[in-house]
């Protein structure tokens, strides 16, 4: 049987796992009449809600006699770390582009990661049903990008196909070709992708590119193998990727890709993807070679994260009341556990016995760490995020880490976007329509600078703006930015709040909290108006007395509060406030709670 290793890779949204939906529909791996969720390689539930994908998965489908390995990869900046894996287990990339928006800064990510490994991409121009599609001028734009990224030419020599992933079709010919099904994928893939390279009678090797934990089979590592064959019950030892011996072992089950399935299978040959159990220490980047093998294989370097946070025990007077993992030793534990499978991940321990620095690739990401974190029973105390700086080598200059920001809007929200980016120290690269009465505006912006912007853009586009960032590089250090305008409405005493004195407070600045909340000394409750923090009394109720008057007392009616999603209090607080995260809550606190403590720091502060 003929086997072809593929990988689909594109810019978020644009629609990798749909289409994948479809391919597995049309080669037979679903019964007539079995339910199949829709986006069935998103199996996670924070992949759910959100509608993307953050881990890259690998699937099968048998065409007529040709078995493909597919593998649907994460179309965000931060999940980055995963695609660069995933490219070195492949020898063919679908390169998915919009037929509206056209290739996107993530899309130049991954295709330059592919061009790179000496990959031949193939283009699918997918969505071209959308109404406002203009997938000619997308194939010339796609071009243009092949180019700039210093493609070979027989990189450059691309096929195309025209495409709807949802409809289920693909078609050399956007005019006057067939709508039926997607069979000239398929033939694509056969045609276009080399069929891997096999050694089946050198001694087994194989690069780990994904792990996982099952609670029946211990670690699970998956791979595509180099060379030889991997058999159940065979005796194997992992090297790391300086050569170092991890550990000997055991391969106690080898399991194929067949669907959506993983199946146990006796053998598996070079040139397969797989997944292997029976080794404890064994991680990404790792080698599991046959025990007369000398050296490790190589692997890909990871780019390094650009964004810290520091995760910390939480201390805040409500501590402990809907979370039951709440110790250092197990946020420490968690931590460290999550680093090994994602390898763009960094962990390191502070000074403070209770506090972690976890460095990451960008806000979504440690959000996405996050939230899992608190559906697992997790409490913790998060501080804002900060870039990670470096020093050049040869000037001694300090050097920050620069995103390239693509933003399409409407035309009468450009000037205000230029405005604040400007402000945030961005240079404007590009100005251009993007049709329907669209600017295209591409930025080099500090990261530091983006932090907590989002919502902001949202608000000065009325949401229609979209905003795409990618890491591009690092710079010299462009000098101070602006922080928040408002200073913060904070709670000067433990108990619950009371409308009455929510509503007496409204003039001061929008509130965060509802009436009947549990609040504590050194909460934040609310935006102050001025620049400048200020203590309130949310809990003081009013003074009732037995005289009565003719007219009855008015009911307190409250603007309702603004609601603080998890990546929107990140980007909110700032570098003296923490975000208090449990299973139930979200708050905002300062990070001294007693307003004395609070001031003699800040005394300190500004004489340093």
């Amino acid at each position: 049987m003929t086997l072809r290793n593929v990988a689909i890779i594109a810019h978020v949204d644009h629609g990798k796992t749909t289409l994948v939906d479809q391919l597995l529909k049309q080669s037979g791996s679903f019964r007539e009449n079995q339910q199949v969720a829709e986006r069935a390689m998103d199996s996670n539930d924070l992949e759910r809600e959100r509608g993307i994908t953050i881990l890259a998965k690998c699937t099968s489908v048998l065409w007529n006699d040709l078995r493909i390995n597919i593998v649907d990869t994460p179309g965000h900046a931060d999940f980055g770390g995963e695609v660069e894996r995933i490219l070195s287990m492949v020898d063919g990339v679908v390169l998915l582009v919009d037929a509206a928006e056209g290739p996107l800064p993530q899309t130049k990510f991954v295709l330059g990661k592919a061009l790179k490994l000496g990959l031949r991409p193939m283009v699918v121009i997918n969505k071209v049903d959308r109404p406002d599609a203009r997938a000619n001028e997308v194939h010339d734009e796609v071009f243009d990008l092949f180019a700039s990224l210093d493609a070979a030419e027989e990189q450059l020599d691309f096929p195309t196909l025209f495409a709807s992933g949802r409809n289920g079709w693909a078609t050399t010919d956007l005019e006057n070709g067939a709508r039926e099904s997607l069979t000239p994928l398929f033939e694509l893939i056969r045609d276009h992708v080399p069929a891997p390279k096999v050694e089946t009678d050198a001694p087994f090797s194989m690069l780990v590119t994904t792990l996982e934990a099952n609670p029946y089979l211990g670690r699970i590592l998956t791979g595509r193998i180099q060379t030889g064959v991997v058999k159940q019950n065979m005796a194997v030892k992992a090297l790391s990727r300086n050569g170092d011996l991890i550990e000997n072992g055991r391969v106690t089950k080898v399991l194929a890709f067949r669907g959506l399935e993983r199946v146990p299978v006796e053998e598996a040959k070079a040139g397969d993807i797989v997944a292997l159990a029976g080794l404890t220490k064994t991680t990404v980047a790792d080698s599991i070679v046959d025990p007369q093998v000398a050296g490790p294989l190589a692997s890909q370097p990871i780019d390094p994260p650009t964004l810290a946070m520091t995760f910390s025990v939480n201390d805040s007077p409500l501590a402990g009341r809907e979370g039951d993992k709440v110790t250092s030793r197990m946020i420490r534990d968690r931590l460290y556990r999550e680093a090994e499978g994602n390898v763009a991940l960094q962990i390191r321990d502070t000074e403070g016995a209770d506090a972690f620095e976890v460095a990451g690739r960008g806000e979504l990401q440690l959000g996405i760490l996050i939230e899992t974190m608190r559906r697992e029973g997790f409490e913790l105390s998060i501080s804002r995020p900060r870039v990670l700086f470096k020093t050049d080598e040869t000037t001694g200059q300090r050097m920050e880490p620069i995103e390239e920001v693509v933003v399409d809007v409407d035309e009468e929200f450009s000037g205000t976007v230029v405005n604040k980016m400007s402000e945030r120290k961005a240079d404007l690269i590009e100005m251009r329509p993007s049709g329907g009465g669209k600017t295209r505006l591409v930025f080099h912006a500090p990261s530091r600078g983006l932090i907590g912007y989002q919502s902001e853009f949202l608000t000065d586009t009325r949401g229609t703006g979209v905003m795409n960032r990618l890491f591009h590089g690092y710079a010299p250090y462009k000098g101070p930015i602006a922080a928040r305008h408002t200073g913060a409405l904070i709670a000067n005493s433990d108990g619950v709040s009371v409308a009455y004195a929510l509503w007496n407070l409204e003039d001061r600045g929008p509130m965060m909290i509802d009436p009947g909340v549990p609040v504590y000394q050194g909460m934040i409750i609310g935006e102050h108006t001025r620049g400048n923090d200020l203590e309130v009394n949310v809990i003081k109720g009013k003074q009732l007395t037995n005289i009565r008057t003719t007219s009855k007392d008015e009911a307190v009616r409250l603007t309702p509060p603004i609601q603080m999603s998890l990546e929107k209090a990140l980007s909110y607080i700032a570098d003296d406030e923490l975000v208090e995260v449990t299973p139930k809550s979200i708050r905002l606190r300062k990070r001294y709670l007693d307003p004395n403590e609070r001031k003699r720091h800040q005394r300190a502060a500004e004489a340093s």
